[in-house]
């Protein structure tokens, strides 16, 4: 029997961080609760966790000091932020300063449990590759070839430009976490060449879609985050 992942529940609210813990071990997890920053990273060093749920509002420091802190750790450990921030901007910072999921309270069970799973599947993911790259990506009928330059559509090559292409492989790349429009921009047009405007970015998604036979309203390969960015859906 496979050993119960470990899941660290950094949250100063007694009664949300019980709900968390008892869905956790309800749901086959360990779970360790911290009311405060400096008890989560305490624990985060004494029991190595699979996983970080965040809370933002902790009240001894802010917990994006924290994420700061696991962030700058050589030891990649997901975090899944909880919060009751639900400020386009607040979502973008965290995201972009390492966070790999943001939850909005108040939440169910059942999308927390799943955000959980598609997390630590991401993190096994990348620890089993050790770093390397995938060269073939599939969602569905989607097929994306890194190293062909290629896109098949239900077996039917579809042809993107360059920039296009990148947009897609980057998506990939990180199937399954949201990538804010300032992280596509950067990695794909370079840290001035998109001057962070998201326009070309919104028609270059635009065309994508219109390529992928993609309607936005019920996406089959790409979510939109609205106000923050784009993922990919894993398959």
């Amino acid at each position: 029997m496979n050993e119960k992942r470990l899941i660290l529940v950094i949250e100063d609210e007694h009664a949300i961080s019980n709900f968390i813990c008892r869905a956790l071990a309800a749901n086959d997890y360990k779970a360790i609760p911290a009311s405060s920053g400096k008890e989560g990273l305490s624990l985060f060093f004494s029991h190595s966790p699979d996983l970080v749920l965040l809370d933002l509002g902790l009240p001894d420091m802010d917990g994006l000091e924290v994420l700061e802190q696991l962030s700058d750790l050589p030891r990649e450990v997901p975090v899944i932020i909880i919060s009751a921030r639900d400020r386009e901007s607040e979502k973008v910072r965290a995201l972009d300063m390492g966070a790999d999921d943001y939850v909005v309270k108040p939440f169910g069970v059942s999308e927390l449990l799943a955000r959980i799973r598609t997390t630590l599947r991401r993190a096994d993911r990348l620890k089993m590759s050790q770093g390397a790259q995938r060269d073939v990506y599939q969602v569905q009928d989607l097929v994306v070839d890194i190293t062909k330059h290629q896109v098949l559509l239900a077996g039917e090559q579809i042809h993107f430009t360059q920039n296009e292409f990148k947009i897609l492989e980057l998506l990939c790349i990180h199937a399954g976490k949201v990538l804010t429009y300032d992280f596509i921009l950067e990695h794909v047009w370079g840290p001035y060449g998109g001057n962070n405007n998201n326009q070309i970015l919104r028609v270059n998604m635009a065309n994508i879609r219109r390529k992928l036979k993609e309607d936005p309203s019920k996406p089959k390969y790409i979510h939109t985050e609205l106000g923050i960015g784009y993922r990919m859906l894993e398959d």
